[in-house]
């Protein structure tokens, strides 16, 4: 956009120009400072600064490379690519704001003296077919939020008139750029701009209905003032806004956990003033940082699985309510007293219910565009609960105090940890600790009957393949996940220090699990504690055996699998091709997915986050959802890698009245029932 001469033909363009930038620079960065920058300096510490390559790379990925806007793009819902486009169009405009406004109305020939009288042609170009393309993706977006409204769109927050406004804001700078290239050609302006092809047909439209020069060159006066007055405007609204997410998401993608997304964060409970978070400044800076960042798209309460199922959660909700909390109390925070006065976090700003439905699946965080991480906030108001409270669900509370006087968390089990394994040559690693691998069953493979058909699996199929192996028996506990993540957080170090004690005595190096919730604790977690192994799940080691020849799936099975993925084993560690490629070495067996509900995207089976022991009490049970999911796939058995995942598919099946036609196996028992027996 060509810049006017003068301002009333008096004062210097670039005097009124750059008065409105440093008055708007003083109210917006006051307003920064006050809403943003000072509140999230209240919360903890935490060191986010470490490995600045990786940070900076996973910033240009997420943050400029709208990796996790586009990753869920399909033929129905095409908004990514809409918001992109939007995205790109803004970094394109922001950039020709540096050029065409603050630079060429100090020095009217710095646009082409820096990008030649070609390149300001092609740019302007470039600019007035981006600013239509914009306001085409604005009109679909109107339609999609206020007509279409997917799921996403329907929740209180993503329908405010803070998105009216925002949208109304970016189509008033696009048409303002339209109309004054418009005028600028009508009033018989010349140069490279001049060249534009949506400029031009406007001007063609105006001179059609006889504008005079005069009237043109007024009006060109007044839309470019109008957008640059719109513009200065956005930078002061966007503190106020859900657009603040536009400043804060790039330094939210930076400083993003660079750890497994299932790996939760050790206390120290020797140091802590606090256990868990109780108050708003008890968070972390960066867990405030998240409000900030969250672009309330509504992404993550949408595959939220308990929120799907009818239960209060809303991740979205929740962080957003933390933002708003925080900010309500900026004006009384004084230092060293409780700025929030009755204000109350949970039960009053974050519903204590909602705190006990997350099942750490870990599909919001899977699905969040700006990498907020909600998974930790929700784990530290429940450790607050329980360790600060004593407060939380009884059947909760029951299996802490099993885990504490027994080890394991499951009630009235009449087996002991070597029960499974009578019949089959297995030693223990007292009887032969020169085994180079470590078989750690797990609570519910070695005590629970049904399950207990995977430990023996397991066996069968490391037997036959003639790995050395060995199990700890009596000697092992539970890893400590269930407490970890039902918030005990000391019981939980507790016993993950009791296992690495006895597993270093042992001189452990290799551990192979059947649960992905050891697995992911033992190898993720267990480390922060000077527990340091290589740690395999079940997939990984027979995948291998299966590719080297050490295992060769034989028998037929003539059947239609679907496989379900563990959330602790794909969605927070990455495994999700090994199950898929044993279910695919066996002969005639075919292979179908969950649709639309697989690999990332995988539906929870709701055991995880200590659901196990936990009851739902609203909606509908998370495991029948995906029972039904299950169902709509035609297929005979589905097969799961987890021993929660399977007891729950179980229930769900039975409770729909789907068996004997439909059953769950572990991908170990139809693997072991296909090995080929020879003597």
């Amino acid at each position: 956009m060509v810049p006017p001469e003068n301002i009333f033909g008096r004062i210097d363009l670039w005097i009124g120009v750059y008065t409105a930038l440093l008055i708007t620079l003083v109210i917006s960065g006051s307003v920064f400072y006050s809403r943003v920058i000072r509140l999230v300096r209240l919360g903890q510490r935490d060191d986010r600064f470490d490995h600045p390559w990786r940070r900076f790379w996973n910033f240009l990925v997420v943050s400029l490379g709208q990796r996790k806007v586009l990753q869920r793009v399909s033929v129905a819902d095409k908004a990514g690519i809409s918001h992109v486009f939007i995205f790109v169009g803004f970094l394109s405009f922001l950039l020709s704001y540096l050029i065409f406004i603050f630079g060429d109305s100090v020095w009217s020939d710095f646009s082409e003296r820096l990008l030649t009288y070609s390149g300001v042609k092609a740019y302007s170009i470039y600019l007035d077919i981006v600013a239509v393309g914009i306001l085409a993706c604005l009109t679909w977006a109107i339609i999609r939020r206020w007509w279409a409204r997917p799921r996403r769109l329907n929740f209180d927050l993503t329908r405010s008139k803070d998105a009216i406004i925002i949208v109304a804001l970016i189509g008033t700078l696009m048409i303002s750029t339209l109309l004054t290239e418009g005028f600028f050609i009508a009033m018989g302006g010349i140069g490279p701009e001049a060249d534009v092809i949506v400029g031009g047909f406007i001007a063609s439209l105006f001179l059609a209905v006889g504008i005079d020069p005069l009237t043109a060159f007024f009006l060109h006066n007044v839309f470019w003032w109008v957008h640059l007055l719109v513009i200065l405007g956005f930078a002061v609204y966007i503190p106020f806004s859900k657009h603040m997410h536009m400043v804060a998401s790039p330094f939210n993608t930076f400083f993003h956990s660079l750890h497994p997304s299932g790996m939760m964060k050790t206390m120290d409970l020797e140091t802590e003033t606090h256990f868990g978070v109780g108050k708003v400044d008890e968070f972390t800076w960066k867990q405030l940082l998240d409000g900030y960042a969250c672009a309330v798209c509504g992404r993550c309460t949408e595959v939220c699985p308990a929120n799907i199922t009818g239960k209060i959660l809303s991740p979205m909700h929740i962080v957003e309510d933390i933002k708003e909390h925080l900010i309500r109390g900026k004006d009384s925070i004084k230092e060293g007293k409780d700025a929030f006065g009755s204000d109350i976090l949970i039960g009053g700003v974050v519903p204590e219910e909602a705190i006990w439905d997350c099942v750490s699946c870990g599909a919001c965080m899977e699905e969040c565009p700006v990498q907020v991480e909600h998974i930790p906030t929700i784990m530290d108001m429940r450790r607050h609960l329980v360790l600060e409270k004593s407060e939380m669900p009884a059947s909760a509370m029951e299996a802490l105090v099993s885990m504490e006087q027994r080890g394991y968390p499951w009630k009235g089990t009449e087996f002991s940890r070597t029960d499974w394994a009578k019949g089959l040559d297995v030693k223990t690693l007292a009887e032969y600790p020169q085994a180079e691998l470590l078989f750690w069953v797990g609570c519910t493979a070695a005590l629970d009957a049904k399950s207990q058909r995977i430990a023996r699996s397991m066996a069968r199929i490391l037997i036959r393949a003639g790995v050395d192996f060995a199990i700890l028996g009596d000697e092992e506990k539970c890893t400590g996940d269930p407490a970890r993540r039902m918030g005990n957080e000391y019981l939980y170090q507790v016993m993950a220090r009791q296992n690495i004690e006895i597993l270093n005595r042992y001189n452990v190096k290799k551990v192979v699990t059947t649960c992905p919730h050891c697995f992911n604790t033992l190898l993720n977690e267990y480390p922060e504690l000077g527990g340091e192994f290589e740690v395999m799940h079940y997939s990984q080691i027979v995948d291998t055996l299966i590719k080297d020849g050490s295992l060769r799936p034989a028998k037929i099975a003539d059947t239609r699998v679907a496989y379900h993925d563990s959330c602790y084993l794909g969605r927070h560690n990455g495994i999700y091709d090994q199950p898929r490629r044993i279910a695919r070495s066996i002969p005639g067996l075919e292979l179908v997915e969950i649709k639309p509900w697989f690999r990332e995207k995988g539906f929870c089976c709701g055991g995880g986050g200590g659901h196990m022991w936990m009851e739902e009490n609203r909606g509908v049970r998370i495991n029948h959802v995906r029972t039904d999911q299950f169902a709509e796939t035609g297929a005979d058995t589905l097969a799961v890698s987890c021993p929660f995942c399977r007891q729950m598919m179980e229930e769900g099946i039975e409770s729909k009245g789907l068996s004997p036609e439909k059953n769950v196996k572990d991908l170990l028992e139809i693997i072991a029932e296909s090995i080929e027996e020879t003597s």
